[in-house]
């Protein structure tokens, strides 16, 4: 039995149809922390993060809902004209999506809202998420908010033990 040339044509586009609607967006690349991020006009690097439960003292201390995420990273504009950088979002390994806060709650070198970057100039601070403690993603964006990648960000708390003397004992010297 011959199939018509149009059956056949037909059928090729409807699979074609099929197989470029499957709701997936296409997936983005992951960089390691410390790696720069080449996206669209911005190169990014992520540099470090914190862990904070609180910012400020009593009566005026923001709290969480979750935790407070800092991420410290830089972000320079490769390109010819000024360009405004996004916001960013983390992702959790459960696809949970978490975006930055859009109010300052006194974090250090909170690096703001309105990041407009002027050619071959950069901006660098912290973004400021509160989500629960957990591996995650960073998601940056291109200046169109269309093409993204993802910085790698492994769970790490830091502890610093203050150095403290018993009462009635006296300071031991190293």
């Amino acid at each position: 039995m011959r199939l018509s040339h149009g059956f056949c044509g037909a059928a090729i586009l409807f699979i074609a149809l099929l197989t470029g609607c499957s709701g997936k967006a296409p997936s983005a690349r992951t960089y390691q922390m410390g790696e720069k991020v080449s996206l669209g006009p911005f190169i990014y690097t992520v540099f470090e993060t914190q862990w904070a439960t609180q910012f400020g003292t009593p009566p005026d201390e923001k709290v969480p809902q979750n935790r407070f995420f800092l991420v410290r990273l830089s972000a320079v504009n490769s390109s010819g004209a000024d360009a405004m950088l996004p916001n960013l979002s983390v992702e959790d390994d459960k696809g949970n999506s978490y975006n930055e806060l859009s109010y300052d709650v006194g974090a250090p070198q909170w690096i703001g809202m309105i990041r407009q970057i002027h050619p071959a100039d950069s901006v660098a601070g912290n973004f400021v998420f509160d989500c629960p403690p957990g591996h995650y993603k960073l998601r940056v964006l291109d200046d169109t908010g269309e093409k993204s990648a993802l910085v790698d960000i492994p769970l790490t708390f830091t502890s610093e033990s203050p150095e403290v003397t018993v009462p009635g004992e006296a300071k031991k010297s190293k």
